[in-house]
């Protein structure tokens, strides 16, 4: 019963928010009582907190099959971009917003998490990229990969990028286009745009 509730939990946080999905939400969705969910889990925080980082770690550990495959670099990134988005549900509710505003404690160990787990990837995709020569030889590792993970954690923000004037599907293309224009080679821009256009298509 404890992961049926995660699961669902996790699912109405996705599609509503952190915010607006109540305890009584969550027991009216599953046809149970609110006190089989605190035998579960004592308060709501302790349920965003697992939801959040149990999301997390399925995600990473997608992420790791994903590498695992040895594709180019740059299908590489799209394909972890695909499968995130698949994973977030496209985040209709703008978790990561709502996460850093009313769990900001949970936020900041969530991002603590992802440097820890996303900055090793990111250094051996850039790494990877440079010795395909698909990616610009002078590059410097570690502020690119900085670069990339700070600017991909900025579009979670609504100030900057609200969703009135921004889908997240558009945003992670506009953004990884950004990221990778900036440091391929012509070889890596013939990959990159075959790539686009038969995402067009």
């Amino acid at each position: 019963m404890r992961e049926e509730i995660l699961h669902k939990a996790t699912e109405l946080f996705l599609n509503l928010g952190f915010k607006s999905v109540t305890m009584d939400d969550l027991a009216n969705e599953m046809g149970i009582s609110k006190k089989t969910i605190y035998s579960h889990f004592e308060n709501k925080t302790k349920l965003v907190e697992e939801a959040t980082m149990n999301l997390f770690w399925s995600i990473s550990d997608g992420i790791d099959q994903i590498i695992a495959l040895k594709k180019n670099p740059i299908e590489e990134l799209y394909e972890i971009k695909k499968f995130v988005m698949i994973r977030l549900k496209n985040e209709k509710a703008s978790t990561l917003y709502q996460l850093r505003k009313y769990y900001p404690r949970l936020f900041e160990t969530l991002k603590k998490r992802e440097i820890e787990v996303m900055h090793e990837c990111l250094i051996d995709n850039i790494r990877r990229g440079m010795e395909f020569g698909i990616y610009r030889k002078n590059l410097n590792v570690q502020f690119v990969a900085r670069i990339y993970f700070s600017g991909a954690i900025s579009l979670g923000d609504q100030d900057l990028f609200p969703v009135s004037k921004f889908t997240r599907i558009e945003l992670e293309d506009y953004f990884l286009e950004y990221h990778l224009r900036g440091i391929v080679t012509p070889k890596g821009r013939k990959i990159l745009n075959e790539i686009i256009n038969s995402n067009q298509d």
